[in-house]
């Protein structure tokens, strides 16, 4: 089991539809994922189809006990769709954003709460999937020092290649302290508009951290924004637009997460011996006519003269 952290200090730039997607991604791949609402807004949790939550995050870092988090873990609300793999969810809530205040008061254990409550986990999953809140506050660093590697969402914007490099000196410092982790898994450059202004800053990301950003980037599209609002995977949304999102989500799936098989391509798929080779260009090729004769100029009245013959 690996744990990923999806971030971003800013608001408004779409982690919790790429969170989702990722997560549609991994269940259409048959892989079991479980993913950890640690936003106090709660987006994730209604995505999910989770509404009304009996235990949420909230109860489960308060508690500061190990393992914990196993008795907030629900199936989400999605609907299997041929033989994928409902995610499992740890539901939000607004209670979220008091009890990071109060994780304040704990100078020993606050920014590793949240991976004390997932131990014990690692045999249940393939993955994890932790949507951070869109803040460098003691929540976001909880998610930091529980995950294995991290996933940088942005927008293609002004500032926003100064926002991803914050983002990733903290997860530097952070990996310094704990042996290497967590790692920078990629930039992912979400909400790319056909746009002159969203290319030119797609570039200066690509730029800046060409090592990172992943390609293809989550393009502009009513489909993801709606799949998330319907609380459906965006595997199962027939629309326009749905199938491209679709495959974006897949290719950035198969590049993070190595659980996934990579995807068989065309040309593997096809063997070379299955075009016979009397049918190709070659072996059809007419032979070439004698200088002088007049069939030379006129093939056509040639083949009529023997015919006549």
């Amino acid at each position: 089991m690996s744990v990923t952290a999806v971030v971003n200090q800013k608001g408004g730039v779409g982690k919790t539809t790429v969170a989702l997607g990722l997560a549609s991604a991994l269940g259409a791949a048959r892989r079991s994922v479980l993913v950890v609402d640690l936003d106090p807004q709660a987006n994730a949790t209604t995505g999910l189809g989770i509404f009304e939550a009996e235990r949420t995050i909230d109860t489960v870092l308060t508690e500061d006990r190990a393992g914990s988090a196993a008795d907030a873990v629900v199936p989400a609300g999605w609907a299997p769709d041929d033989g994928s793999v409902v995610p499992s969810v740890i539901p939000s809530s607004p209670a979220l954003a008091q009890v990071e205040h109060q994780l304040v008061s704990d100078v020993i254990g606050a920014q590793d709460r949240l991976a004390t409550a997932l131990e014990g986990l690692s045999g249940e999953f393939d993955e994890v999937i932790i949507d951070c809140p869109p803040s460098l506050g003691l929540l976001t660093v909880n998610a930091l020092f529980a995950a294995d590697r991290v996933v940088v969402v942005t927008e293609p914007a002004a500032w926003s290649s100064d926002g991803v490099a914050q983002i990733v000196r903290n997860v530097d410092r952070i990996a310094q302290r704990r042996g290497g982790r967590p790692e920078l898994a990629g930039i992912i450059v979400n909400r790319l508009a056909r746009t002159r202004d969203g290319s030119y800053w797609a570039g200066e990301l690509a730029e800046a951290h060409p090592e990172f950003v992943l390609e293809p980037p989550v393009r502009m599209r009513a489909a993801v924004a709606e799949a998330a609002a319907a609380a459906v995977p965006i595997h199962a949304l027939s629309r326009s637009g749905a199938d491209d999102a679709v495959a974006e989500f897949d290719s950035l799936t198969r590049q993070l997460f190595s659980s996934v098989p990579a995807a068989t391509t065309p040309e593997s798929t096809t063997p070379e011996s299955t075009v016979p080779e009397s049918t190709t260009p070659e072996s059809t090729t007419a032979p070439e006519p004698v200088p002088g004769n007049d069939t030379d100029r006129f093939p056509d009245l040639g083949s009529l003269r023997v015919g006549v013959l």
